[in-house]
């Protein structure tokens, strides 16, 4: 078991292992004393991973409810958001009380984002059950719901109370949800980490997930201290996310998330080497990485559409926008570009 201490406009553990969801009911005693607790997940991880969860609270004399939605990515949206807060006023949850955000990312962001709207906050504890979320959405009080316009263009930063990375919940994954999150797990590597990188390079990483999971862990806790609410550093996180939202949206959400990074990944490098915005050309090594992991990396999209995605992404500011460049394996940097210019880029490659 690693416990990774996160401090930011909330102080919190990240508490990584096989069967670390046993501390839960102590934990929601010691943090909330006789707050009960609403269960959020998707149907695809309710009936996996509910039950056993309701029977671990039911045991320990821990009042519990659950709301479960569609899975998917389109729940991640107003919609679900607002029937989530209804139910909770529905059952008169009060501001002494908690939710747990069981699933992956569609789950931690929504639950995040109602947690921070109902009754102005009530208390959230992230249980992640994908890769993807283990290393990254659930750790650094992003949360949000896409709308038509875009992806993650509603919402707030929230921190958790808690996050319990229970290991075990990994293993009923299927191998593309797994690759899923290795491709954020390539991007930490890329930005901030060679050794990690060359560790997962070629693959077959499942004997070392603890230690994988609680080295990205480290990796956001150190970026969310210094630049909690992304006005800065933090974006270094969005490596290969600009184009991979677009591809996503482009897909309407039938290409997932890390799949559409890892395109993303891929074509961040090339177009920052042909743009000579880096002298070094990383596109093969972030490739064969991706492929090793299982994961496809050719954007099956002619890049100049993907240029009005990306001119919605939530990480513009005015009319400028902060591509983020590979320099070197570990080190990567925020280029700043108007968006016309970001967009005449595209068209050239």
């Amino acid at each position: 078991m690693k416990t990774v201490k996160v401090n930011a406009s909330k102080n919190y553990d990240v508490i990584i292992g096989e069967g670390v969801r046993a501390l839960l009911p102590e934990k929601i005693k010691e943090l909330f004393k006789n707050g009960k607790v609403m269960i959020v997940t998707d149907s695809k991880v309710s009936s996996l991973h509910l039950e056993k969860i309701k029977m671990l609270l039911d045991e320990n004399k821990i009042e519990n409810d659950a709301f479960v939605f569609p899975e998917g990515e389109k729940s991640k949206s107003p919609e679900t958001l607002f029937e989530l807060l209804e139910s909770l006023a529905e059952k008169r949850f009060t501001k002494s009380d908690v939710l747990l955000a069981l699933g992956g990312g569609v789950t931690g962001d929504l639950t995040g984002l109602a947690a921070a709207m109902f009754l102005r906050g009530v208390h959230i504890i992230q249980m992640p059950t994908t890769l993807l979320s283990a290393v990254d959405s659930s750790v650094g009080g992003k949360t949000a719901v896409n709308l038509k316009a875009g992806k993650n263009l509603a919402g707030v930063f929230n921190q958790p109370e808690l996050v319990l990375c229970d290991t075990s919940l990994l293993e009923t994954l299927e191998d593309d949800v797994f690759a899923d999150g290795m491709a954020e797990v390539i991007k930490y590597g890329v930005l901030a980490d060679k050794e990690l990188f060359d560790k997962v390079k070629s693959g077959n990483v499942k004997e070392s997930i603890e230690e994988i999971i609680a080295r990205c862990v480290e990796i956001k806790r150190d970026i969310v201290a210094e630049d909690e609410f992304d006005k800065g550093k933090r974006q270094l996180l969005n490596f290969g996310h600009t184009l991979g939202h677009a591809i996503e949206a482009e897909s309407n959400f039938e290409i997932s998330h890390g799949t559409a990074v890892a395109m993303g990944m891929v074509l961040a490098a090339e177009i920052s080497y042909k743009n000579k915005l880096t002298e070094i050309n990383l596109t093969e090594e972030i490739e064969e990485a991706c492929r090793n992991n299982s994961l496809k990396t050719a954007c099956p999209y002619e890049l100049e559409k993907l240029a009005s995605f990306a001119g919605s992404d939530k990480k513009i500011s005015g009319k400028t926008i902060s591509f983020i460049v590979p320099e070197k394996l570990g080190e990567c940097v925020g280029v700043k570009m108007d968006l016309s210019e970001f967009s005449r880029m595209l068209e050239m490659n």
